[in-house]
């Protein structure tokens, strides 16, 4: 049988496919060329920083590995009571699951949060979460983690100058309050936004030439189902608790493997700030988990604050083969335990369980 034609398919802007061949190869030389450059020029301090590995006080570093594990837990509680809010009720141990296997495909995979998104919804549909449910709450968790984030660097900023200024805080706490609002007068009038999404699909089918109602009443069963979808207050302040215990949980592990490594003293204000600028940093890269770039500002972060170069890189070192050794590890396995129980069972029709 004859290969199908698809030079028409095509678009006629795309790089040609020998261009895209050795693309690829050419950007991981280029990489693997810039981490060995790296290596060979931070192999001292990796090194003095490997020697103090070998003997980490095993208490310290039990702890540490608790408090990240409770972390994960807490994100895993953070999603749960949004999707209760809206009536879906499902075990703690399926959500602790999901957690771990949906980070380790977004901190380890080229693209990752796409994969990790796709993964969340379809495990939520299978819940028993409604489409528009299911992409509410993936939306709304991943706001709220980053304005738990935003809110806990700003009280660090404030706490490490030593004048802790509360009228400093009303920004950051408005624009939570208002978000908040927001996204209940959606949820609880849904209707009101038809007429800018009606609008919007009827610029984008005279795009594609197609009529301008062309998927409207797909985006009108959408969002009817988001009246379900409803933040109830109780559930949100819960919700909102367990994000910030998120963040400060991964931020006790690293402060817990500091003192695994030293003996030394820090201020903890100055490593809370050390660790919000490392993960503000990880948001802003394209390569996995994060590497290089989350180290060397968790790195810079805790030498400015008085921690000796060779202390702070064993630290980070410490830190993170726990949150992303162990933790990508844990998340693989459960991520393949989940495969095959779903191959095992067809995907159940989506019904939201009301209480």
């Amino acid at each position: 049988m004859p290969a199908p034609d698809t030079t028409a398919t095509e678009p006629a802007d795309a790089p040609p496919r020998h261009t895209r061949r050795w693309l690829r190869p050419a950007v991981i030389t280029v990489l693997l060329a810039l981490f060995t450059v790296e290596l060979v020029l931070g192999w001292p301090s990796l090194a003095s920083a490997l020697s103090q590995l070998r003997a980490p006080r095993l208490n310290w570093f039990a702890v540490a590995l608790l408090a990240e594990v409770a972390a994960m837990g807490c994100y895993a509680r953070m999603q749960r009571r949004l999707l209760r809010s809206a009536g879906v009720k499902v075990p703690i141990q399926h959500h602790i699951a999901l957690a771990y296997a949906a980070h380790s495909l977004s901190v380890t995979l080229p693209g990752g949060p796409a994969f990790s998104t796709h993964f969340n919804y379809q495990q939520m549909r299978r819940f028993g979460a409604t489409p528009a449910v299911a992409s509410w709450c993936i939306a709304l968790s991943g706001m709220l983690s980053a304005a738990a984030l935003a809110v806990v660097t700003a009280i660090s900023a404030l706490v490490s100058d030593g004048d802790l200024q509360w009228h400093s805080l009303i920004t950051p706490a408005l624009a939570v309050l208002l978000l908040t609002v927001g996204i209940r007068r959606i949820t609880r009038h849904p209707e009101k936004v038809e007429p800018a999404t009606r609008a919007a699909l009827a610029r984008v089918n005279r795009l594609r030439h197609l009529p301008e109602t062309q998927g409207l009443d797909r985006i009108r069963g959408f969002i009817e189902q988001l009246r379900t979808a409803r933040l109830k207050p109780r559930h949100a302040a819960v919700a909102a608790v367990f994000a910030v215990l998120n963040w400060l949980l991964d931020a006790g592990c690293l402060w817990l493997c500091f003192h695994a490594i030293s003996d030394t003293r820090i201020s903890n204000a100055q490593l809370l700030l050390a660790f919000c600028a490392g993960m503000a940093a990880g948001t802003l890269t394209i390569i996995p988990g994060g590497l290089g770039l989350i180290d060397s500002a968790l790195i810079l972060g805790l030498v400015t604050g008085g921690v000796a170069t060779g202390t702070a890189i064993a630290t980070v070192v410490l830190y993170r083969i726990i949150s992303f050794g162990f933790i990508i590890g844990v998340g693989w396995i459960t991520w393949l335990i989940i495969r095959r129980h779903n191959r095992r069972e067809p995907e159940p029709e989506a019904a939201v369980q009301r209480g």
